[in-house]
């Protein structure tokens, strides 16, 4: 029986336009740890994937993190992407709208159709849903799209008024150029802890830590630039578990 080989991802800010300098931030992990498979893995089911007890390396958000991994892998690190009003390792999200729509003030957009992403998702869903309920804002509609991209998208051709953003996707989006120009920000949540590394509980995370904060160094300054990257943090556990999670439309926690 053909024993199975350890696997890693970095799924959550793997764009398509930036895929070669993954690639080589991954060859820097693996050459830091000394093993790892040659290639990162870039379909099948993540969920299956982050929970694989031979999961060597993957990337998640911090609601899937809090509401069901947690216990069931070892969290590494996060990294660091040095967001402005953010704290090392935090993000936040941004409300876009269409750049030539006329409301500028998030209560403007009071029953407002809402693009969101995955509803599992801290930045596309919790954290403007939880801002947007301290601003007594409430949207009159969602729209699931299953990706910030496509978020952005459905906002840009109208089929949606106001998405929230990953604030690292948003910077990506601005660097790239075509879509952002099309959008306008109108707000931004408050900081959480960002998206996490992960491995197997019966991996060591301290070693795997060691390796990607040595990757990171090693990296070219464009790599690094390209990637948004400033280093790679600690942020417990129970800072994650802490951040509240609103329910989905339609049901009740």
């Amino acid at each position: 029986m053909q024993a199975s080989l350890p696997h890693a991802s970095l799924p959550m800010y793997d764009f398509p336009a930036i895929r070669g300098t993954t690639d080589r931030y991954w060859q820097a992990i693996r050459s830091a740890l000394g093993q790892g498979p040659q290639e990162l893995v870039r379909d099948g089911d993540v969920w299956r994937g982050w929970q694989d007890p031979d999961l060597l390396l993957s990337q998640t958000c911090g609601l899937p993190f809090r509401s069901r991994l947690k216990g069931k892998v070892a969290l590494v690190g996060t990294p660091d992407f040095g967001l402005p009003g953010c704290g090392p390792g935090e993000y936040n999200s941004v409300f876009v709208a269409r750049k030539d729509d006329p409301r500028n003030d998030l209560t403007d957009f009071e029953g407002a159709k809402f693009a969101v992403n995955e509803f599992g998702s801290q930045s596309g869903w919790a954290a403007p849903i939880m801002y947007t309920r301290s601003q007594n804002v409430a949207f009159g509609g969602f729209l699931k799209t299953g990706a910030h991209i496509a978020s952005a998208e459905a906002v840009a051709e109208g089929r949606a008024d106001i998405a929230a953003l990953d604030g690292v996707s948003w910077r990506f989006m601005g660097a790239e150029g075509t879509l952002s120009r099309k959008l306008k920000a109108i707000d931004i949540t408050p900081p959480s802890p960002g998206l996490p590394y992960i491995t197997s509980l019966k991996n060591d995370p301290a070693q795997i830590f060691a390796a990607v904060e040595h990757a990171i160094a090693s990296l070219s300054q464009a790599d690094r630039d390209a990637l948004g990257l400033k280093g790679l943090v600690w942020i417990a556990p129970d800072r994650y578990t802490a951040v509240p999670t609103p329910a989905p439309p339609g049901i009740s926690l």
